[in-house]
């Protein structure tokens, strides 16, 4: 019996054993990483999901149409009342400022509308220091909290560009922004602020353009504003300055 036992081991393990390196088997065993996919539900599920699309996002893509967007992707400027410098607008006090001279040439007005940059318009002003220091003016935000101490920037103001130089002879800041005020209101704020603090003041006007400006001669200070109203009722301004801090 145990001869008997002996021989069919011998016959049949071998085949048994070379049945499982067969082609037929091989097809049927799995790599790593496919053992690695069975063994985790999370990988498999997410390999199987469907992508998700916004479907806001995916009508402005306008990928399979012939034509254009019916209209731009949203790009939209907030409101005034949005990034501006948080302070309140103090009107107590305000002396108002004198209309436009009359029957007078406005030449910082044509040179407002003739630049291009914020040192353009330094370039193109009367006062030989602020024109002086235009070509060394350098760009950053941080300009506008660094305005003249006596004229400083407008409360909720929203700087849209500012540049200045400084060193040497030169103290100079230019600033773009605008407010949601009118025109008359940041005249008169302005105006107030130039006259207590020394400056001589003149209002000009060339069409729908605002100029005011002056100078101070104890130490040859000198401020321009260059004032459109907007749209929507509020105010783009533009200001030129030296003695900044």
């Amino acid at each position: 019996m145990v001869r008997t036992l002996g021989f069919i081991l011998f016959v049949f393990l071998p085949l048994a054993l070379a049945g499982c390196g067969g082609p037929d088997n091989a097809n049927n065993m799995m790599s790593d990483a496919e053992l690695g996919n069975a063994a985790d539900p999370a990988v498999t599920t997410a390999l199987q999901d469907q992508i998700m699309v916004d479907p806001q996002l995916g009508r402005q893509a306008n990928g399979d149409a012939i034509r254009p967007p019916s209209q731009p992707y949203s790009g939209g400027v907030p409101a005034d009342g949005v990034a501006t410098n948080g302070e309140k607008v103090d009107t107590a006090g305000l002396i108002k400022a004198p209309a436009p001279v009359a029957g007078k040439d406005c030449p910082e007005c044509a040179a407002a509308r003739e630049a291009v940059t914020l040192g353009g318009i330094a370039a193109r002003q009367k006062n030989p220091r602020i024109k002086g220091c235009a070509g060394a003016l350098k760009y950053s935000a941080a300009w506008a909290q660094r305005l003249p101490a006596d004229l400083p920037l407008y409360p909720q103001a929203r700087v849209t560009e500012a540049a200045g130089a400084q060193g040497g002879n030169c103290a100079l800041r230019v600033v773009s922004f605008s407010a949601a005020q009118s025109i008359d209101a940041l005249l008169d704020w302005y105006y107030t602020r130039a006259t207590r603090a020394g400056y001589s003041s003149e209002h000009q006007r060339d069409g729908a353009q605002h100029v005011l400006g002056g100078t101070r001669s104890r130490d040859d200070g000198a401020y321009v504003l260059f004032l459109t109203r907007r749209k929507d009722g509020g105010t783009d301004v533009d200001l030129v300055a030296n003695n900044g801090i």
